[in-house]
């Protein structure tokens, strides 16, 4: 048996563990909570999923600004729970999962910042509309782990947000990009002496395979999941949150 723990969003937050679970009796989801908070179950999870949701307070990533186009609202208790998971993840090398907020996180923790709004920058629109993701391609780097995954070269993700990575993380290197230039999959430079970590900009728990890619959905949950496994056969954590 493996426990992934998956942050909690307020949105749409209801396709993750069915996703991550995929049926599978030998695999039990823990939710993990900026409302609890429990940061003391961490030391029962072999694998981490960090969601989606609602913008990062501009203050973790340095930069004063909080009037940008198409701010709502921030909730800074789950910025700094959610800090705080992947930090524990980072300390015992637990295997990550970074999905849309979840891979802005691992950009801002590790030292990076975020474009706080693609349009106003230029960019392209990457939000939902009326209701429904966006879909674009991507195009995937060769020699990648995201590369090792999908066994593509490019595909169609599903799109739902409206800010993006801007200055990556000296650790970090991207391994997809959107038409439009943006990083879409992230994942460490350097693999040694790292666990696997995989962040990516679309929605791999709701993706339609009718429109999107497969490898691109089912292909990561695949390997996120063998990752876990072999992490929890190999080794063992503390029973405990952060020290």
């Amino acid at each position: 048996m493996i426990t992934i723990g998956i942050t909690e969003t307020d949105t749409n937050f209801k396709h993750y563990l069915p996703w991550i679970q995929g049926g599978d009796p030998d695999i039990a989801a823990l939710i993990l909570s900026y409302k609890s908070p429990n940061l003391d179950d961490l030391g029962k999870c072999h694998g981490i999923v960090l969601s989606g949701g609602v913008d990062w307070h501009p203050k973790f990533y340095n930069n004063p600004r909080t009037d940008y186009p198409r701010a709502d609202h921030f909730i800074e208790e789950r910025d700094e729970f959610e800090l705080a998971v992947f930090k524990y993840a980072r300390q015992y090398r637990l295997p990550v999962l970074a999905i849309c907020r979840g891979m802005q996180l691992v950009n801002i923790a590790l030292g990076g910042d975020l474009i706080q709004d693609l349009e106003e920058s230029g960019k392209k629109n990457h939000r939902r509309m009326n209701g429904e993701d966006g879909l674009h391609q991507v195009k995937v780097r060769p020699g990648s782990l995201l590369h090792d995954i999908v066994h593509r070269e490019e595909g169609m993700v599903n799109s739902a947000h409206h800010q993006a990575l801007g200055r990556l993380a000296e650790e970090l290197c991207s391994s997809a990009s959107s038409e439009d230039d943006l990083a879409e999959a992230v994942e460490y430079k350097s693999k040694k002496d790292q666990g696997f970590l995989l962040g990516v900009q679309w929605h791999p728990e709701r993706l339609d395979i009718r429109k999107g890619s497969p490898a691109f959905s089912k292909n990561i949950r695949d390997a996120f999941v063998r990752a876990v496994r072999e992490k929890q056969e190999s080794s063992h954590h503390p029973k405990n949150s952060l020290q």
